[in-house]
């Protein structure tokens, strides 16, 4: 029996505590003061860890919806049969075999007949991707009818023209001339004339661009060691010196005109459809030449100075493509549309066209793998140890190692691949059999554990009931036990598999970090699975690739959220409560 306990009042004294005292209240408010600060200390560690999954979610969907989208370039396309099919055979062969290239040439020649010259030329044919050649191709296969028309086709634009127009609107500051603008000259000598407030404001900005280079040399200037010191590092000194004093030159006169170079912002001026670019600014007049001719006439009243802010030597596209690409889209001759090629095409060295069909089919033949293996063995590994399996040294031993396993590094199931699978069995190297062969093992004992806490959460009671009225040990968890412990069964092995799903150390350490261009068909056939091609991504240089990179991120990450809820899900419905 239990001592009785002290009445309120009367025994206080007799028990030495006086809780009305002033002592004790203060312990109380101290007792109360920790309290809240434990709430507070945390709701913060709860808020700071929100900001850090926001910010990392804010992140990846800025980068990864771009990639999402592409933009097209809607061009006169004239199927010339010259080019397409010379003897007019409709051969197969033949239209296959045809020199699409020179049709996408053709119609960006007729758009911008002032690119003359080699060089020219071929920047404007690196506007477009050749991924739009295949569609040309692709089009006339499907409808050879179309040979000897003219047709507004959406080509595919390359990356970099891509990105130019995915930053056009915060690359570009636009400024509206306010009088009437006159143009003497052409080609490139061009003067332009009363430019008034958009020039001096445009001669502001550059005479403040120079000023920051300025400070930008001077504090680089500050970390050198004194002079006398080496003779690298004096003339480093003396060529810092100097290039500042230049600047500081150019922008004492606040009115002096500037000579624009490659590493100042362009100025281009956009009057009559055409674009000029301006190569000396003062703050009235102008010098330019010519990116895109205008419509012939020397007093235009419709025009505006553009400042692309990135200097041309820090852009992927110099400023004649620039100049090109802002005319396609001031003539609306741009779109922007939904990019399933995302989703279509396998992996590709151009930005433009890779996409994750190829890793996505992987992904699915490796979990099939594993799934396959892990499912049956790991379940029926966890029915005879809850159930069957004498309690002794062995099943212990096997129970320790089991759990172990768990916290066992992944690398290590990778390094054990590669030593059995590839090199001991032969199997294929970076094929969706050896892939799902290594997550098996890998999640073999998740789903262990799991299906045993499943077979533990059931009543002892099922089972006894069942053996009560003759069933036999084995009838009672198979008809009884197993079909009741499947819900957490279920969810543990939809778990292992996200978390199969989302393993790259182990793959790449079975060859499966190679470029493969093809979609895969088999589970012997070389493949790639979306973690590896998020890995490979990330690595190239090309920043169209980083887009790439967070979109399929943006994937895979919605593979494990629906993975998770089909969990919760699952054992929401099968769920019974004793």
């Amino acid at each position: 029996m239990t001592d009785p306990a002290l009445p309120p009042v009367m025994n206080r004294a007799a028990a030495g505590v006086d809780f009305d005292s002033a002592e004790a209240r203060a312990r109380l408010k101290k007792r109360y003061r920790a309290e809240a600060r434990f709430k507070a200390l945390g709701m913060m560690a709860v808020l700071v860890t929100a900001a850090f999954l926001g910010f990392l979610l804010v992140d990846i969907l800025r980068k990864g919806i771009p990639s999402f989208f592409e933009h097209r370039a809607n061009l006169e396309i004239r199927f010339d049969p010259a080019v397409i099919d010379p003897r007019g055979a409709r051969d197969v062969a033949d239209l296959r075999g045809a020199d699409y290239q020179a049709l996408v040439r053709a119609a960006l020649q007729a758009q911008f007949p002032e690119a003359t010259d080699r060089r020219a030329r071929r920047a404007l044919d690196s506007m477009i991707s050749s991924g739009a050649v295949d569609d040309l191709r692709k089009a006339v296969l499907a409808d050879p009818g179309i040979i000897g028309q003219t047709r507004v086709m959406p080509l595919l634009l390359a990356s970099d023209a891509d990105l130019f127009l995915r930053q056009r609107e915060t690359l570009i500051t636009r400024r509206k001339g306010a009088r009437p603008l006159n143009v003497e000259g052409e080609g490139s000598n061009i003067t332009l004339r009363n430019g008034g407030a958009a020039f001096r404001v445009a001669l502001a900005e550059t005479k403040a661009f120079l000023a920051e280079r300025r400070r930008a040399l001077l504090a680089e200037l500050a970390t050198l060691p004194p002079a006398g010191g080496n003779a690298s590092v004096d003339a480093k000194r003396n060529e810092l010196e100097q290039a500042a004093n230049t600047i500081q030159a150019r922008i004492t006169d606040a009115n002096a005109p500037e000579t624009l170079t490659d590493r100042e912002p362009s100025l281009f001026v956009s009057i009559g459809g055409g674009i000029l670019k301006i190569t000396e600014i003062g703050p009235n007049d102008a010098k330019a030449t010519t990116l895109v001719a205008p419509r012939p006439g020397s007093l235009i009243t419709d025009w505006s100075v553009l400042t692309l802010r990135v200097p041309e030597t820090n852009r992927r596209v110099n400023d004649a493509v620039s100049a090109w690409l802002e005319t396609l889209a001031q003539r609306g001759m741009t779109e922007k549309a939904f990019n399933a090629r995302f989703f279509t095409n396998g992996d590709s060295r151009e930005p433009e066209l890779a996409g994750i069909r190829g890793a996505l089919i992987g992904s699915a033949l490796t979990l099939l793998v594993t799934l396959l293996l892990c499912v049956p063995i790991g379940v029926a590994a966890a029915i005879y140890l809850e159930e069957f399996a004498p309690k002794n040294r062995f099943t212990d031993l096997l129970e320790v190692n089991i759990n172990n396993l768990a916290a066992v590094p992944s690398i290590v199931f990778g390094l054990l691949g590669l030593a059995v699978f590839l090199n001991a069995f032969n199997l294929p190297r970076s094929a969706p059999l050896v892939g799902g062969l290594v997550l098996a093992l890998l999640v073999l004992p998740t789903i262990i554990i799991a299906s045993r806490a499943a077979l533990k959460a059931v009543p002892p009671s099922i089972k006894e009931a069942a053996l009560g009225i003759g069933a036999s040990h084995q009838q009672a968890v198979f008809h009884h036990v197993l079909p009741l412990a499947m819900p957490g069964i279920m969810t543990g092995t939809i778990i292992g598999m996200a978390h199969a799903l989302g393993e790259t150390a182990p793959l790449l350490m079975i060859g499966m970090v190679a470029f493969i261009v093809d979609i895969p068909g088999a589970i012997t056939e070389a493949a790639t699975v979306l973690p590896v091609q998020i890995f490979l991504w990330s690595d190239l240089p090309e920043l169209a690739f980083q887009s790439r990179t967070a979109g399929a991120i943006i994937v895979l990450l919605g593979f494990l959220l629906v993975m998770n809820a089909a969990a919760v899900i699952l054992r929401r419905m099968f769920e019974r409560r004793w």
